[in-house]
């Protein structure tokens, strides 16, 4: 299975998070799985790919150009597809994997996030979206979330469609238990 996740670049964040990141690409790599991921060396991108190579996995970066010319891009990928712009990385992330995984990080993640989940939400496609909160690190986007709700800007149903969980164990259970086979629409 293919699993792409969503998290940040950043390397300012506190380091109980860069551990979350290690230790899922680590898993992913002894479950067999591959991870499709922006393709950056730095933040959480950069450690979840590390730590799965050093794991034995497979790991696909999809950068753009622009990123390429300021030297973030993982260049030790097995694949590192180098696109145009932000809207084709999305879709060339988007058509390689088999299920959504989401870590912490800022706009880049959220805007991935919900783009990937309102594709779910309109049947676009049927593969798991599943955020890890970390630490409660989404608590107010999810109170934000319920005030959609709330507000009748958002259907309750909605919701149903992004798994969110606190442990990386159940984060893995709801990617593997939910992708029904690889590339799955």
């Amino acid at each position: 299975m293919r699993v792409a996740v969503f998290c940040s670049s950043s390397d300012r964040i506190d380091p109980g998070f860069v551990a979350t990141a290690e230790d899922l690409g680590r898993r992913l790599a002894e479950r067999g799985h591959e991870l499709v991921w922006g393709g950056g060396r730095s933040g959480l991108m950069g450690a979840v790919a590390r730590a799965a190579q050093a794991a034995g996995g497979r790991v696909i970066g999809v950068i753009p150009e622009s990123m390429m010319e300021v030297e973030v891009a993982y260049t030790d990928a097995d694949e590192l597809l180098v696109v145009p712009d932000m809207r084709t990385r999305k879709h060339e992330m988007d058509v390689r994997a088999d299920a959504f995984l989401v870590l912490p990080g800022g706009f880049g993640t959220l805007e991935e996030l919900s783009e990937i989940l309102v594709g779910r939400v309109l049947a676009h496609h049927m593969r798991p979206v599943v955020l890890l909160d970390d630490r409660g690190f989404y608590g107010p986007l999810l109170s934000l979330f319920d005030h959609f709700v709330q507000q009748g800007f958002a259907s309750p149903g909605h919701l149903t469609h992004l798994q969110v969980v606190s442990t990386l164990d159940r984060a893995l259970e709801a990617v593997e238990s939910g992708a029904s086979s690889p590339h799955a629409g």
